[in-house]
C-alpha cells in the first residue's frame, strides 16, 4: 500500500469518529497521522518493515499498529467496523460544501436525516433552522451545496483522471495487437474538469474481438457496461468510466481527431471542410467520395490549409481561424519554466522546510523559489507575525549564502482583507521581493464587493501578485464572482501579475480570461501554491493549462531567468516607491 492510500484510511478513521460522536482528540491524531504519512519521503511500507512508525513524531504504539494491520493486510478491523456502522448517506453529506462531520452527525442525530435527498428537503421545509449552530443563511449555503454536487458529482479533477488514463493506457498497450493508440477526449484537450475516458486504439479487423476482450477483463473493471468490436464502455473501481474505441489504422488520425474533441470545434472544421469541396467525419476526409490519405492529424490539417492546432486549443475559441492565417501561439512548454513562485513551507502549513524545498527545486533544474508563507491573518494556517517574518527572512538569507548558485526570493501570501487591504503595515510589506495577495475569508460576496476588493488590492503598491482571483475549488465550491474583465485591465494599468494557481484543485485564473490577459499585455504567474514537495511538481499542470488559454512563453513571469526576475522585482519596487 503506497503512503497516499494509507493515509486517506487515515483521515476516513478520523471522520467516521467525528461521524459517531468519538473522542475529537482521536479524530485529530488520525488527520495528523494522515498528512504526515502522506508527505513523507519514504515508503510507509519500508518504515513497517523496519519498525519505524513509533519514531515519527505524532505516531505512537496505537497508531503504529494500526497502519502496520493496514499496510500488511489490506484492511484494518476498526475501519470496517466503523464504516459498517454508520449509514452511507451520511457520506455523500460529507461532500457538500460547509457539511463536516459535527454538522452532519446533527442532522442525523437530531432530525433523523440519513440522506442527501432528505438534506434538501428539510431545507426547502426551513426545518435546519431549528437547530443549534445552523440559520437561515447556512440552510441557504447548504442548498447551494447539494445543487453544486448534483451537477458536479459525476466529473473528475484533470489530475485523478491523467493518472487513472495513463495507467489504463499503459495496460492496454501492453497487448501486441495494436498498432497505435492514444487518450482522446477531453483530457487530451486539457479541460480543468474531467468526465469519462476516452481512448483510441488503431488495429486489423481479425484482430478487434481479441482485444476488447484483454480491454474488459483489465484489472479492477468493475463493470462492463458495453461491448463490441468497434467501442467497448467499462467503469473501474476507481470511478472512472472508459470507453475503447477501435478503427483501422488509416482511420486513426481522424478519429483521434474527431474524438478529442470539442464538439465546438469539430463543427467549425466540418464547416471548413466543406468550404473546400470536402466531406469530413470520425472517418475520414473525402473527396468526391474518396477518402483522402492522412498519417497523422498535422496532415488533417495541412489538408484544410490550416497549420497544426494543438489539443488544448481545440475549442472553437478563434483557433480555426487563426491557424488559416498560419498565426497560432508558439505555446509555452514545461521547459520554459526557469523557476517558481508562492510556495509554503513549515513555517505556516507546509509539510517541508525551506531548505529542504529548495533542495527539490534545484534537483528539478530550477533556478529560483519564492517562499509565500502566509500572513497573519491566516491563523488557521499558522500566519506569520511580523517577529517570524523578520525570523524567516534571516533564515532565507543564511540559507542564499549555503546556496549561492540559487536564487530564493522572500515572498508573502498575504490575506486581502474585507476592505482591499493588506494584513501587514507598509513596513514590513516593503521587506519582501514580492507579495501574492489573496482572499481567504469572507468569501460570500456579490460581483460588486468582490470586484471592489481585488481592485484595492491590485492598486495596493506593494502587491505584485493576485492570488487564484476567483477562490473557486474545483467541484468543491464556486468561485466568488468577479468582473475579471475589468480586474485584467487593472492589473495591466497597475502592473500587477495575475496568477494562474496551478494545484489542479483550483486552476484559478480560469484558461477563458488567460487569452484575454494575454491580448492586454497582463503578465502571468504559473505557481504551484505547494505546500509540500510533491505539491511542486503541480507546475505541469499549471503549464497544460496555460496553454490551453493560448499563453507563450513570453507571457508568463517565471519563464524568466533568475537574474531576469531580480531585476523586475528590484525595478518594480523603485518604480512603486
Amino acid at each position: 500500500m503506497d503512503n497516499k492510500s494509507v493515509a486517506k484510511i487515515l483521515e476516513e478513521i478520523g471522520v467516521m469518529i467525528e461521524l459517531t460522536g468519538g473522542n475529537p482528540f482521536r479524530a485529530q491524531a488520525h488527520y495528523n497521522a494522515a498528512r504526515t504519512i502522506e508527505t513523507l519521503s519514504e515508503p510507509v511500507e519500508s518504515l513497517v518493515k523496519s519498525e519505524q512508525l513509533t519514531g515519527i513524531k505524532g505516531i505512537g504504539k496505537g497508531l503504529a499498529d494500526k497502519i502496520t494491520e493496514l499496510v500488511t493486510t489490506g484492511a484494518v478491523q476498526e475501519y470496517e467496523e466503523l464504516k459498517a456502522s454508520i449509514p452511507g448517506g451520511l457520506f455523500d453529506m460529507l461532500r457538500i460544501s460547509g457539511m463536516g462531520p459535527k454538522k452532519v452527525r446533527a442532522v442525523y442525530e437530531k432530525l433523523g436525516i440519513a440522506t442527501v435527498g432528505e438534506l434538501e428537503y428539510a431545507c426547502n421545509e426551513n426545518r435546519l433552522t431549528v437547530l443549534e449552530g445552523f440559520g437561515k443563511k447556512s440552510q441557504e449555503n447548504i442548498l447551494a451545496g447539494i445543487h453544486f454536487l448534483k451537477t458536479s458529482q459525476e466529473r473528475h479533477l484533470y489530475h485523478d483522471a491523467l493518472l487513472a488514463a495513463q495507467k489504463i493506457l499503459d495496460e492496454v498497450k501492453k497487448f501486441p495487437r495494436i498498432i497505435r493508440i492514444s487518450i482522446a477526449g477531453s483530457i487530451r484537450r486539457y479541460k480543468e474538469t474531467i468526465k469519462d475516458i476516452d481512448i483510441i486504439a488503431s488495429a486489423r479487423d481479425e484482430h478487434r474481438a481479441e482485444i476488447m476482450e484483454h480491454f474488459t477483463e483489465l484489472p479492477d473493471v468493475e463493470q462492463i457496461t458495453g461491448k463490441g468490436n468497434t467501442k467497448s464502455s467499462v467503469r473501474f473501481s476507481s470511478g472512472f468510466n472508459t470507453d475503447l474505441r477501435l478503427v483501422s489504422d488509416k482511420e486513426f488520425p481522424f478519429a483521434l481527431h474527431h474524438f478529442t474533441g470539442s464538439k465546438e470545434h469539430n463543427t467549425g472544421m466540418r464547416s471548413r471542410a466543406k468550404k473546400h469541396n470536402l466531406k469530413m467525419n470520425e472517418y475520414g476526409l473525402f473527396s468526391n467520395g474518396e477518402s483522402m490519405q492522412c498519417a497523422d492529424e498535422a496532415e488533417i490539417f495541412r489538408a484544410l490549409g490550416l497549420a497544426y492546432i494543438e489539443p488544448e486549443l481545440r475549442e472553437n475559441f478563434g483557433e480555426i481561424e487563426i491557424a488559416a492565417e498560419n498565426k497560432l501561439p508558439q505555446l509555452i512548454t514545461q521547459t520554459d519554466i526557469k523557476g517558481i513562485l508562492h510556495v509554503h513551507s513549515s513555517y505556516s502549513d507546509g509539510s517541508a522546510s525551506i531548505e529542504d524545498m529548495v533542495k527539490a527545486c534545484i534537483k528539478l533544474g530550477y533556478e529560483y523559489i519564492g517562499i509565500c508563507d502566509h500572513s497573519k491573518t491566516a491563523f488557521y494556517a499558522n500566519g506569520l507575525t511580523e517577529d517570524r517574518v523578520r525570523q524567516q527572512h534571516e533564515e532565507i538569507d543564511r540559507l542564499q549564502a549555503q546556496y549561492p548558485n540559487f536564487t530564493i526570493f522572500k515572498g508573502i501570501e498575504a490575506d486581502i482583507l474585507t476592505d482591499g487591504s493588506l494584513d501587514y503595515p507598509d513596513e514590513i510589506l516593503e521587506t519582501f521581493d514580492f507579495v501574492v495577495a489573496s482572499v481567504h475569508s469572507r468569501m460570500k460576496m456579490i460581483e460588486e464587493e468582490a470586484t471592489s476588493r481585488l481592485e484595492q488590492a491590485v492598486k495596493n503598491p506593494y502587491t505584485t501578485i493576485l492570488g487564484h482571483p476567483t477562490g473557486r475549488l474545483l467541484l468543491a465550491r464556486d468561485g466568488y464572482p468577479v468582473n475579471m474583465h475589468y480586474i485584467i485591465e487593472l492589473a495591466k494599468e497597475f502592473d500587477v501579475i495575475i496568477e494562474l494557481n496551478a494545484s489542479p484543485h483550483r486552476f484559478d485564473l480560469d484558461w477563458r480570461y488567460c487569452k484575454h490577459a494575454k491580448e492586454k499585455g497582463v503578465k502571468i504567474a504559473i505557481n504551484p501554491d505547494a505546500h509540500s514537495i510533491e505539491g511542486i511538481s503541480d507546475v505541469i499542470y499549471g503549464v497544460g493549462i496555460a496553454r490551453k488559454g493560448w499563453l507563450e512563453k513570453e507571457d508568463v513571469i517565471n519563464s524568466l531567468t533568475a537574474e531576469e526576475l531580480k531585476n523586475y522585482f528590484q525595478n518594480r519596487k523603485k518604480l512603486k516607491k
